[in-house]
């Protein structure tokens, strides 16, 4: 389960987001220096126990971000654009924080969490669910990555393609995800997957959670949409 250390780091998540917003492309600041405050996430557990993942929501004024990441002990081969930054950790030292969209852990246990294979364990306390964070499977089997890539990046999110494996261990087909950068509050209260968003004509929300405005007042979004593209069943 996610352990989460009551340490601090040097410089702080939000420093180094600062530092990086400006330069994405789904970063609606127009020029200005962010104004960062944290707004909500979650984390999910790596099944080797090495990569700390992390989903934050945060507030820059009245957008809300979010940003995936994931924090390794030791700089990644071939990583270069990935890298969000570096700071010193109070208990598990020296750490590379990466964009985690483009991280192979990161994504197969974001397909998982959808798939409802995993649960969703809460930001800021050891070895607890988060139930507020909600999947919406795309397919009747359990579904594992095998392979992901960036198909497009900009103001509607970050678009990956998803080889998947099904239960068999045998390629099922392609997922594409959105990962939605910047979050829109749900106003009409219908629940997970009954309804997708502007743009999103072939999508469904797969992925549901809660932040809050900066008024303090907590509300609900889609996180994630999802299109399944299952391979055709082979011929008798």
């Amino acid at each position: 389960m996610a352990i989460v250390h009551d340490t601090t780091m040097s410089p702080g998540k939000l420093d180094l987001l600062a530092a990086w917003l400006p330069a994405q492309p789904w970063y609606s600041g127009n020029g200005r220096e962010p104004q960062l405050a944290k707004a909500g996430g979650f984390r999910l557990d790596d099944p080797q126990g090495e990569i700390g993942i992390e989903f934050m929501l945060v507030a820059d004024g009245p957008a809300v971000y979010q940003v995936p990441m994931t924090y390794h002990g030791r700089e990644l081969a071939g990583a270069d654009g990935r890298l969000i930054g570096t700071s010193e950790h109070g208990v598990l030292g020296h750490r590379w924080i990466y964009d985690g969209i483009r991280d192979p852990v990161l994504v197969t246990q974001l397909v998982a969490l959808i798939q409802g294979d995993v649960e969703a364990q809460a930001q800021g306390v050891s070895s607890t669910p988060d139930p507020t964070v909600t999947g919406q499977p795309v397919a009747a089997d359990s579904l594992a990555a095998i392979s992901s890539v960036v198909s497009g990046d900009g103001p509607a999110g970050t678009e990956l393609l998803v080889d998947t494996v099904g239960p068999d261990g045998r390629a099922s087909g392609q997922l594409t995800l959105r990962i939605r950068r910047i979050l829109q509050e749900d106003a009409s209260g219908a629940p997970p997957g009954d309804a997708g968003q502007a743009g999103d004509e072939t999508d469904l929300p797969c992925l549901s959670g809660l932040w809050r405005r900066p008024d303090g007042a907590e509300v609900r979004g889609v996180l994630a949409t999802a299109r399944w593209a299952p391979l055709p069943l082979a011929q008798p």
